[in-house]
């Protein structure tokens, strides 16, 4: 069988790929594996784990089988009901249980459903941990016996009313001042946070319009989230808020709207959070975290405000490594994941949309303004597909035709080609301060991989988009 885990737990359609019978078999072998790698178990202890999921309809069934799974080991579940991804980490850690499990699968659509585990402590699992569920579900699935509990052995499972509280709690008083005054439109994708991100904001003293807050199982994601910006901007516009925030369907993630109705991304928020968290002495060696998609812009005001930047590979998990690795406090993607390590443990939609709402009613200045400490430069992307990608970085015709174009554009722009890690397509990325420029700068460069870097089999069209 392929490696269950992908870049963030294990996804796929529900009740298709992924089954209430994997859903269960997956979750017995991670406490048997988390447990043996933490201190559950020993010494009278008994394993503890918090399980949370968002709103989807499938989640309930998955739920079920997750927690059967669970008690089946001998682990006691706190089920902490519908709550953000983070929320279920933060409670792990809270309240000092052996793992956490998240049923969840993010922005994607609602047919889709996922299982992510949180190490003791809530933090994510390292690769080496996740292989060795994966080789303790194959041998379960193989019949290879194992030693379950019986009697007062097995878990029990407890329902956690109070996780809402004591996450809403943290939320607010890890914030640098209150919002009263300010007026937020608050968009919680009928996901995970339909609740919680309009009560964090009323408790912190925003006057709160709510969008996107009535989940029924199905809807999640549907036209509204962090995904589709559309009816936050018009609701801001609209209600005439001093700022809006959309969270998406787990909500690890946070977009926002200025007063005007224009997107704000997260490489912005990066660096309004960044100045803001520099000027509070809170941002570790004056440095930020990013990847390499990061809009050029947002390097080049980083350089001007005198902070440094740290970038790497796209994918926020590799964003959390080198914060660890490095010891600093603030890190994100253009996506929207934001990490506030002083904080939380992983990206926290809400926490990202108080801090940032708590800069604009700090400073008294709108969020316009305060985004306008990067320019956000054209950014073009062409996915070009069908072509070999593992001759991205030998081949010399390539190479040249990048070179050319770097020339080209100078200091004023950048250029990256990125083979995709699943499928047979290479991302061309170009920036320029120009859009016509940048457009056909990278329309020239995805012919030269078309051409240079085709199969046998006929190349499929180029696909584009322009940020």
């Amino acid at each position: 069988m392929g490696r269950l885990f992908g870049t963030d737990g294990v996804r796929g359609v529900a009740n298709v790929d992924l089954t209430a019978e994997l859903a269960l078999g997956l979750s017995s072998a991670a406490a048997r594996v988390l447990v043996d790698a933490g201190t559950g178990g020993g010494d009278g202890h008994r394993p503890v784990a918090v399980v949370g999921r968002d709103p989807r309809a499938s989640g309930e069934f998955l739920e079920a089988a997750v927690v059967a799974g669970l008690a089946g080991t001998g682990v006691d579940v706190l089920r902490v009901g519908v709550l953000p991804t983070p929320a279920v980490a933060y409670l792990t850690g809270h309240l000092g249980a052996d793992f956490g499990v998240m049923l969840s699968a993010s922005h994607n659509p609602m047919p889709d459903n996922g299982i992510k585990f949180f190490a003791r402590g809530g933090h994510k699992l390292a690769d080496e941990l996740e292989d060795r569920i994966e080789a303790a579900y194959e041998e379960a699935v193989e019949g290879k016996p194992w030693s379950r509990p019986v009697g007062g052995a097995v878990g029990r499972v407890t329902e956690y009313g109070e996780g809402f509280d004591n996450y809403v709690a943290h939320l607010i008083g890890v914030l640098p001042n209150r919002l009263d005054g300010l007026k937020v439109v608050v968009d919680g994708a009928h996901g995970a946070a339909a609740r919680v991100a309009p009560e964090a904001f009323a408790r912190a003293g925003a006057e709160v319009i709510t969008i996107g807050a009535e989940p029924d199982g199905l809807n999640i994601n549907d036209g509204c989230g962090s995904t589709h910006l559309e009816p936050l901007r018009a609701a801001v516009a609209r209600h005439g808020a001093h700022l809006g925030i959309a969270v998406d369907g787990d909500a690890d993630r946070c977009l926002a709207a200025d007063a005007d109705g224009a997107e704000v991304d997260g490489d912005q928020i990066l660096a309004v959070l960044a100045v803001a968290m520099r000027e509070a002495g809170t941002l570790r060696q004056d440095t930020v975290v990013a990847t390499v998609m990061s809009n050029l812009g947002f390097a080049q005001a980083m350089e001007r405000e005198g902070l440094r930047l740290r970038q790497t590979a796209v994918g926020d998990r590799y964003v959390l490594e080198e914060m660890k690795r490095g010891g600093f406090s603030l890190g994100g993607e253009q996506s929207g994941h934001v990490i506030v390590l002083d904080h939380a443990t992983t990206g926290d939609g809400t926490l990202t949309g108080l801090m940032l709402a708590a800069r604009v009613a700090a400073t008294g200045r709108p969020l316009t303004e305060l985004t306008g400490v990067m320019r956000r430069l054209p950014q073009v992307l062409i996915n070009v597909r069908g072509v070999d990608r593992s001759r991205v970085g030998s081949c010399p015709e390539l190479a040249e035709a990048v070179a050319a174009a770097e020339r080209t554009l100078g200091d004023t722009g950048r250029v990256l080609l990125r083979p995709s890690g699943t499928e047979p397509l290479v991302r061309v990325m170009v920036e320029a301060a120009d859009a016509g420029q940048a457009q056909a700068v990278a329309a020239g460069l995805a012919e030269v991989v078309r051409t240079e870097l085709a199969v046998a089999a006929a190349a499929a069209p180029l696909s584009d988009a322009t940020w």
